[in-house]
């Protein structure tokens, strides 16, 4: 493992003490600048510590517990997380231990703990080899895993901690010739068309990124513009389009696109990964709820959720938050559909998609909608496509996707996908 200074370290710190402590994204705080004073290394070794830490917090609570006689003040149990997590991955005791004491005693409220940092530390840097690895795999906190054993059972949600604890590697959607870019790229073509790399490196000092030759985009969240299958010249809305992905799928397809998004720095993203790889969208900021415009051949949902299949590239989420804004966002999806439909031609697709584990903002959403809406139905011949697994058709006509399907190629998120029409 490559030295880390303290800089970066100190800043993993925040990172983490910000998470836990206030429930903020970690997008959301490197977006908002931050680890802008860090060069930019520092910032991806903040960056990745931050997030190795996280991946492993349940581990190192558990490696920590024997050596705390009572749990001291959260920064500083974000202290001893970090170095636990970085000496049971290979980094050099002394300096993790010299850096977790020089960080918790430059806070005057917590500088009297530096004696109990080194000296924890020092035990868990003299457990016995292997102590690490023999712990249980990190679990999901109490208010996610419950809901989620109701909805899959104990077995498969340990499949899929054990997919968050891999965490993921670098998908790539390619406007064309998946095979020749993969061979270039060092990468694998998944069943699903998208390549994937083990071992990356700096994204944007790959062959190809500055050509606009492909997109960063998990092969999971690439599935659902593949179902609805735009054809050249079909009017298709992007209802909320941010950062893009999907928006630059439907475009290279051919489709005319209108791509519309209610942040103006977000739509700003998506309009500059257009012009990056060269294809045309007309952008619209507004309120997906204020555009009204209809006739539609094809409509994309991909609706604001609880982002919970995405935790193994985020596993910040389920530190940041408790649960507690689902039943809004549920609120939310059930209008969004509705919205959407009424933008819809007569006989149109709607493809509603969330990168959800959650039934209830997947399946239960579209049973709901079924009920709803007279003459409303769910193609499910969208899914006749050699690469789609049986076990991934659900009852009312979706596909569910897990972060512990396709083990052999290193998961996928968690989506949900259905395709529903309109009766003529």
């Amino acid at each position: 493992m490559t030295q880390i200074g303290l800089a970066p370290r100190s800043a993993a710190h925040f990172l983490l003490d910000e998470v836990t402590g206030e429930g903020r994204l970690l997008s959301e705080l490197i977006g908002g600048g931050a680890l802008s004073h860090l060069a930019p290394e520092d910032r991806a070794r903040a960056q990745r510590l931050a997030l190795l830490t996280l991946r492993g917090m349940d581990r190192a609570d558990r490696m920590l517990k024997p050596f705390l006689q009572k749990r001291p003040p959260l920064t500083v149990r974000n202290a001893l997380r970090l170095g636990t997590v970085e000496i049971w991955n290979g980094e050099a005791a002394h300096g993790v231990v010299n850096a977790c004491v020089e960080i918790v005693g430059r806070n005057k409220r917590t500088q009297a703990m530096k004696g109990l940092v080194n000296a924890v530390l020092r035990k868990v840097a003299a457990e016995r080899p292997g102590a690490w690895d023999r712990l249980p795999e990190p679990r999901l906190p109490d208010w996610l895993r419950g809901p989620m054993i109701e909805a899959w059972g104990k077995a498969e949600v340990a499949g899929m901690e054990h997919a968050h604890f891999l965490g993921a590697s670098l998908d790539l959607t390619v406007k064309s010739d998946p095979e020749s870019w993969a061979q270039k790229l060092g990468g694998t073509v998944l069943p699903s068309g998208s390549v994937r790399l083990a071992d990356a490196g700096q994204v944007s000092e790959l062959e190809g990124y500055a050509d606009g030759a492909w997109w960063v985009q998990d092969a999971a969240a690439a599935i659902p513009v593949r179902i609805l299958a735009p054809k050249t010249g079909e009017k298709v809305l992007d209802l909320c389009s941010a950062p893009g992905g999907k928006t630059m799928q439907l475009a290279s397809a051919g489709a005319d696109v209108t791509a519309v998004d209610v942040s103006e720095s977000r739509m700003r993203r998506v309009e500059e990964n257009l012009a990056r790889t060269g294809l045309k969208a007309r952008t619209v900021v507004s309120d997906a709820f204020e555009f009204d415009e209809d006739g539609y051949d094809a409509i994309l949902l991909d609706a604001p959720c609880s982002a919970t299949g995405t935790i193994r590239r985020h596993p910040d989420l389920p530190y940041a938050k408790d649960g507690s804004e689902f039943g809004e966002l549920i609120g939310q999806q059930e209008a969004m559909i509705d919205h959407a439909l009424t933008l819809l031609k007569p006989d149109g697709r709607l493809v509603f998609c969330t990168c959800s584990l959650l039934p209830d903002e997947g399946e239960v959403q579209v049973e709901e909608a079924l009920e709803r809406h007279d003459g409303l139905w769910v193609d499910r011949s969208a899914f006749d496509q050699s690469w789609i697994e049986e076990s991934w058709k659900t009852e009312e006509g979706g596909l569910r996707l897990r972060p512990d399907y396709w083990p052999e190629f290193g998961g996928m998120d968690g989506f949900y996908v259905a395709v529903l029409r309109k009766a003529a």
